[in-house]
């Protein structure tokens, strides 16, 4: 799907399939960046080093899972991380504790703010955006935004550390 608007009714959404799969804003699908290498091996970096520790931290670790954040909007974050319980239907509709997001250099910031305003109005507690390019993360709450100069992802209730030296490949 390049420029042209799709239209897709909110009952058609949830049972079909795009490849890749699309963010759905009232009625209307939209492209998600993903599948270059910098973001590829970064959001396999958080995944990998979030899955390990899933069982240390009690928490399901999500990769791209359709997660309905209102009545007419459908997001999929690059991934998702919920405390236990395992959320146990196939689209999420039970806000996660976390929603990361890896920046690709085609994303424009407008855009990814709109994202990151849909996982905060719906109760998502912590959103991380990662900059492979830049290497530079933020972490975004319900209280602001605020860049990861101490070189550590972090959530707190449970208490959840990343350090950036993990992610980012020299």
């Amino acid at each position: 799907m390049s420029g042209a608007k799709t239209l897709v009714s909110i009952d058609e959404y949830p049972h079909s399939s795009y490849e890749p799969d699309c963010d759905y804003v009232h009625g209307e699908l939209e492209d998600r960046n993903a599948g270059e290498k910098d973001h590829s091996k970064t959001m396999a970096a958080l995944l990998f080093y979030l899955h390990q520790r899933r069982k240390q931290w009690g928490l399901y670790v999500g990769l791209t899972t359709r997660m309905r954040v209102s009545p007419a909007r459908f997001r999929v974050p690059d991934i998702c991380v919920y405390t236990l319980p395992e959320p146990d239907e196939q689209v999420f509709t039970r806000q996660p504790l976390l929603c990361i997001e890896v920046l690709s250099p085609e994303d424009r910031m407008s855009r990814m703010q709109r994202r990151i305003d849909d996982y905060l109005n719906f109760g998502v507690r912590y959103v991380w955006v990662a900059d492979p390019k830049t290497l530079k993360a933020w972490i975004y709450t319900a209280d602001g935004m605020h860049e990861c100069s101490d070189g550590v992802l972090r959530t707190e209730n449970p208490d959840i550390a990343v350090p950036l030296r993990d992610l980012f490949e020299e």
